[in-house]
């Protein structure tokens, strides 16, 4: 008896002091370039199309919400995504809270708007959104210190969801470490989730604006699943001015299996000398 109790002390000791440690990193990812990222419309999130064969990639900023959405209070546009058969949504928050909205652009083009209401502890930021690779759930995020990410049946593309009806959480992705400030994520596989983290303290995973990965242990749905959360490098943070650097959204092309983050510089240099890094697996 006394032998098993010893057994199940280091045993518990031995589980406190991994949870405690950085995960070891799943992939490797190497910067390979930089593209000049503009402040006004593409500070905020991007996305890569793949419907219509052709598209260009798509980006958010202050500068592309359309005058008839902030007019109503939306005025904070998040990281887009878009399914591979083109369904194209935008997260979209206001300051009264309460609500958030998901505008989405389906394939032939035509426009419509999805909100959904608060849950109980639920809160207003609605900084990225991304989509399962069968197109039919999205999931979401909130600002802070949060140990979930939010799932939702995908606006215009699930059949559940109508724009005339209140959009519904179907279910939560529970992670096994906290995460802080997540600006964007982005699936690079059936359960692998890519973040970009604006993490300003670095007490988490032992480096400030890290890129994360979270390993799901089944595809997002209807039901809730678990997160294994990876920190994998930090991301880039160079520019000629000093300050406070601004992690936003993340987008990964499975095409060309290229990684791309943009970083917002501090200062006057957010003018002149933010970036859009990308990346590549090696």
């Amino acid at each position: 008896m006394r032998l098993l109790a010893g057994l199940l002390a280091l045993t518990t000791a031995a589980a406190v002091l991994t949870a405690g440690q950085p995960a070891a990193a799943a992939d490797a990812w190497t910067e390979t370039g930089s593209d000049r990222a503009r402040p006004l419309d593409e500070s905020q999130g991007l996305t890569s199309v793949e419907f219509p064969a052709g598209s260009p990639n798509r980006y958010t900023g202050i500068g592309t919400i359309p005058v008839g959405v902030s007019t109503r209070g939306w005025n904070h546009v998040g990281d887009p995504d878009a399914s591979y058969d083109g369904h194209y949504v935008e997260p979209y928050q206001r300051d009264s809270g309460g609500a958030k909205m998901f505008r989405v652009q389906a394939p032939g083009g035509g426009w419509s708007e999805y909100v959904h209401t608060l849950s109980p502890g639920e809160a207003s930021n609605n900084s990225w959104v991304a989509i399962s690779p069968d197109g039919q759930w999205m999931l979401a995020g909130e600002w802070g210190t949060m140990t979930r990410l939010l799932v939702f049946p995908t606006p215009g593309a699930n059949p559940a969801t109508s724009p005339s009806a209140n959009l519904p959480q179907a279910a939560t992705v529970r992670l096994d470490r906290a995460v802080r400030d997540v600006q964007g994520c982005d699936f690079s596989g059936p359960t692998t989730l890519l973040c970009s983290s604006d993490d300003p303290e670095g007490s988490l995973f032992g480096m400030t604006k890290p890129l994360l990965q979270v390993d799901l242990s089944a595809p997002a749905g209807a039901s809730d699943v678990f997160g294994r959360v990876t920190a994998l490098r930090r991301l880039p943070t160079r520019s000629g001015c000093t300050g406070d650097f601004e992690t936003e959204g993340v987008d990964y092309d499975r095409r060309s299996g290229t990684l791309r983050v943009i970083v917002m510089s501090p200062g006057f240099c957010i003018l002149t000398d933010s970036r859009t890094y990308r990346f590549t697996r090696g």
